[in-house]
């Protein structure tokens, strides 16, 4: 369990979903620019940074390629590691693919597991948030069978990648839903909260943060426990900081 103390003004940062490379040209572009805003933003007062998945709309791999695209993003994310800043990065479902480019060539940590983190003593569940909860069993079965099957894994690193990186984009795209934006469904069709209020009953927690809905979200679990959802960077601009004893949810707008 990581535990980290804040010193005094600084602040934890979190995001998730840019989905980096979706939509292709300058919109996709101008969204990358102001993630890079947001990071200068917030580099100064910066004890950690935390980005809970989907960065990437694709992402794999291979042993001599990496896909073309986002080299300002990562840039700044090296940027910062090696101004003393860290940062952590979880894999979602559109970059499950990660392996160890971004952990040795930028110096992020990264996780393909939940974690439970203590912060201020304050105890955290992070989660990108795909495949927990109940329902979706299409997509469970998907991660299980063949998004990590060591085999189909490895016959795709024998796509040429103009094919591979081609055919993951056609599936992404031909599945979006991130046109436009996600709204509340209710507390019986939000599973991520479900997960949550679940999980407060066996292992408590203060906070639940996860990405993966795509709606930003601060809602009650417990008397001092709150679920939160980080949204995304398509339609919203959201993010998450924690200032040492309370987490809040706001949207960057320049």
């Amino acid at each position: 369990m990581h535990v980290l103390n804040l010193e005094k003004g600084k602040k934890i940062y979190l995001a998730s979903d840019f989905h980096l490379g979706y939509p292709k040209g300058s919109i996709g572009r101008e969204r990358e620019m102001k993630i890079l805003r947001w990071l200068d933003a917030i580099a100064e007062d910066a004890a950690l940074v935390v980005l809970l998945g989907d960065m990437f709309d694709f992402w794999y791999e291979y042993k001599k390629v990496v896909p073309k695209g986002f080299v300002r993003f990562q840039g700044k994310i090296a940027s910062l590691v090696d101004s003393g800043v860290p940062v952590v990065l979880f894999a979602g479902n559109h970059d499950l693919w990660l392996f160890d480019y971004l952990s040795e060539e930028l110096g992020v940590t990264v996780f393909k597991t939940p974690q439970t983190v203590v912060w201020n003593g304050k105890k955290i569940y992070l989660a990108h948030g795909d495949g927990l909860g109940k329902g979706d069993y299409a997509y469970k079965w998907l991660k299980k069978w063949i998004f990590t099957n060591r085999f189909l894994r490895w016959g795709f690193e024998w796509l040429h990648p103009n094919l591979g990186v081609g055919l993951a984009h056609f599936w992404s795209d031909s599945r979006k839903k991130d046109r436009h934006k996600e709204v509340f469904r209710g507390r019986e069709n939000e599973w991520l909260w479900e997960y949550a209020l679940e999980m407060e009953a066996q292992n408590p927690h203060d906070y639940y943060v996860f990405g993966h809905r795509h709606l930003p979200l601060y809602l009650k679990v417990g008397e001092k426990s709150r679920y939160i959802n980080l949204g995304e960077w398509l339609n919203f601009y959201t993010y998450a900081v924690f200032e040492g004893e309370k987490m809040h949810l706001k949207r960057f707008l320049k």
